[in-house]
């Protein structure tokens, strides 16, 4: 079973549960799974598979996470909590991310194979280390290890 149809069947249950927050997210990512169907030229009753699915799903989590971030910034904690309450029901759908240390060792072996002097060349080294860590690490948490190792 598909990460697509597996979020589609669980929308049963979040209505039997009454569980409005997780209904609400599970019907946000239906029809974000139906526009990228559409947008790919195919039926909007068909399934993405799993990679497809992903990539929405982290798409729906950045959305979130920059929501979050504007909604403190303007002191508005009343619209924080249930972004946050959504954040943490899409991420469990996400695989699990790498720790930062994890991330800083593959940061220094690249470095070290791309011949990576100064931060002139970042983004040549973060393509790279993205390009090998596609899914598994936060840019925004390579970008900071990277330019933290090149000072």
């Amino acid at each position: 079973m598909s990460t697509h149809e597996q979020i589609k069947g669980e929308m049963k249950q979040a209505m039997l549960d009454k569980n409005q927050v997780k209904l609400g997210v599970i019907r946000g990512l239906l029809a974000a799974f139906t526009n990228e169907l559409v947008s790919l030229k195919r039926k909007p009753d068909e399934f993405l598979d799993d990679e497809e699915t992903l990539k929405v799903i982290r798409r729906e989590s950045k959305k979130r996470k920059d929501s979050i971030e504007q909604f403190k910034a303007a002191n508005r904690a009343d619209l924080v909590e249930p972004e946050e309450a959504e954040l943490a029901y899409i991420e469990t759908y996400l695989p699990a991310m790498m720790d930062k240390e994890e991330i800083k060792k593959v940061v220094a072996a690249k470095i070290a194979e791309l011949n990576v002097t100064d931060k002139s060349q970042i983004g040549k080294l973060l393509g790279a280390v993205m390009k090998e860590l596609s899914g598994k690490a936060d840019g925004g948490d390579v970008k900071a290890i990277a330019e933290e190792l090149l000072t």
